[in-house]
C-alpha cells in the first residue's frame, strides 16, 4: 500500500512540475529588484521618479477644470444634503427646546440686520429651488431620453444655476 502511494505521489510531483515549468515558459519575466535599489527606489518621491523616468507628473484635479454638467450634478447633490440636515437640524431644534423654538431661532436671524437676513434667505432659498429644478430637468430626462445629449445637457446646467441663482435672489426680498 506504501509503495502504490509513493509512486502516485511521485508522478503528481512530477505533473506538478511539469505544469509549473510551462507555467513559467509562458509567464514573461519578472524584475527582481536588488536590496540597495529597492531602498533608493523607496527614497525617491513620486514627482522625482517620474522625472528620472523623463515622465510628465500627473497634475492634480485642481489643475483642470470641472465640465459645468459635472459642477451641476455635485451641486444636485450637495444641495440634496444641505436639505436633508436642514430639516434634521430644524426638528431637533423643535425637539430639544420645545414648541415655537424654530420660529424664534428664525426671527432672531432675521433681527440681526439686512446682510445677515438676506444671506439667511438665500442659504435656505438656493438649495430648494435648485433642488427642485434639477428634480423637474431629471424627470424630463426620463421621459423624453432623446433629450440627453451633450450640447443641452451643459446648456441645461447653464440654466438651472442661473435661474436658480435668480430666483432665490428674487426670495431674499419676500
Amino acid at each position: 500500500m506504501n509503495a502504490l502511494n509513493a509512486t502516485s505521489s511521485s508522478k503528481m510531483l512530477q505533473k506538478f512540475t511539469q505544469n509549473n515549468v510551462l507555467r513559467s515558459q509562458m509567464m514573461r519575466s519578472m524584475t527582481i529588484l536588488s536590496k540597495q535599489s529597492g531602498e533608493e527606489y523607496k527614497q525617491l518621491n513620486y514627482s522625482k521618479r517620474m522625472k528620472e523616468m523623463g515622465r510628465p507628473v500627473s497634475p492634480h484635479v485642481t489643475v483642470y477644470a470641472f465640465p459645468t454638467v459635472a459642477l451641476s450634478s455635485i451641486t444636485n447633490r450637495v444641495t440634496g444634503c444641505a436639505l436633508s440636515v436642514g430639516c434634521a437640524g430644524l426638528g431637533l431644534v423643535e425637539l430639544v427646546g420645545g414648541t415655537g423654538t424654530s420660529l424664534s431661532l428664525m426671527q432672531t436671524i432675521g433681527s440681526q440686520g439686512l446682510v445677515v437676513a438676506a444671506a439667511a434667505k438665500f442659504a435656505v432659498s438656493f438649495p430648494i429651488v435648485y433642488h427642485y429644478f434639477a428634480a423637474i430637468r431629471h424627470f424630463m430626462w426620463d421621459a423624453k431620453p432623446e433629450m440627453l445629449e451633450n450640447q443641452a445637457v451643459q446648456q441645461s446646467s447653464y440654466y438651472l444655476f442661473g435661474a436658480s441663482a435668480a430666483i432665490s435672489g428674487a426670495l431674499i426680498f419676500i
